[in-house]
């Protein structure tokens, strides 16, 4: 008989995080922590935690739903839209407006005061809201640095073609395939929004060494020939190997 060794340089899947537990964030966001740091420690640095708000849909209304002011200081948090519009405002005096594919960036580093809420033109109109928010970590070095805010539209960042019409891979931070993500980071982190349409089989190259999450937001994704993450699970991988 003959034993056929797995390839040593596929991540191995470690775990897989699940939580159906929704609680909201102010009026605005209901939200499941898909996974944080209090869980999982040093296995996800330099990222803390990644919440999933929605999908659902909202009414019309004239009141102003979301999160008041409330302080961060340390880290960086990224929100990520696909449906709805979501504005923002900082101590630091930053802000804006975003909407389908676009990202906000906000480093508190060394702190701010900020709130987020529906915009006035989708409060107004009613709609499915879906977004994630994703908290990095800074450097110690960088904790006291001044705040700053990257307002990226979707229009700014690249989109990678799959090869067999498999998708799309959109690059928000880091490298995929040497396409650079537009977004400024303390640490060589990537950010990849994957788009997949068909069943073909992908092989997805990660960098060796780096601490490396999935999360799936809808339907399914069969991992590594064993195991399915489905919606609204993340899989946590081992640092060593260069695919998935």
């Amino acid at each position: 008989m003959q034993t056929i060794q797995p390839d040593a340089s596929v991540k191995k899947l470690l775990r897989i995080q699940r939580n159906t537990d929704q609680h909201w964030v102010g009026d605005g966001f209901p939200v499941r922590t898909l996974f944080a740091y209090s869980d999982l420690g040093p296995m996800i640095s330099p990222f803390l935690l990644f919440d999933y708000a929605g999908p659902m849909e909202f009414p019309p209304t004239e009141q102003r739903r979301g999160v008041g002011e409330h302080p961060h200081r340390g880290f960086e948090t990224v929100t990520i839209v696909y449906s709805g519009e979501v504005e923002h405002r900082d101590s630091s005096g930053a802000g804006g407006k975003i909407g389908p594919g676009d990202v906000q960036w906000m480093t508190a580093a060394s702190g701010l005061v900020h709130e987020e809420f529906h915009s006035k033109d989708f409060s107004q109109h009613g709609g499915v809201l879906e977004m994630v928010q994703l908290w990095v970590n800074l450097p110690a070095k960088d904790k006291m640095s001044s705040p700053h805010y990257q307002s990226i539209l979707d229009s700014q960042i690249p989109a990678i073609n799959l090869p067999e019409d498999q998708g799309r891979v959109r690059v928000i931070a880091g490298e995929f395939e040497g396409t650079a993500g537009p977004a400024r980071t303390f640490t060589p982190i990537n950010v990849w929004d994957l788009h997949l349409t068909n069943k073909q089989p992908l092989d997805l190259a990660v960098p060796d060494g780096h601490n490396t999450l999935l999360a799936v937001l809808k339907g399914s994704v069969h991992v590594n020939g064993s195991e399915t993450l489905g919606t609204a699970e993340v899989g946590l991988f081992a640092r060593s190997g260069d695919h998935i």
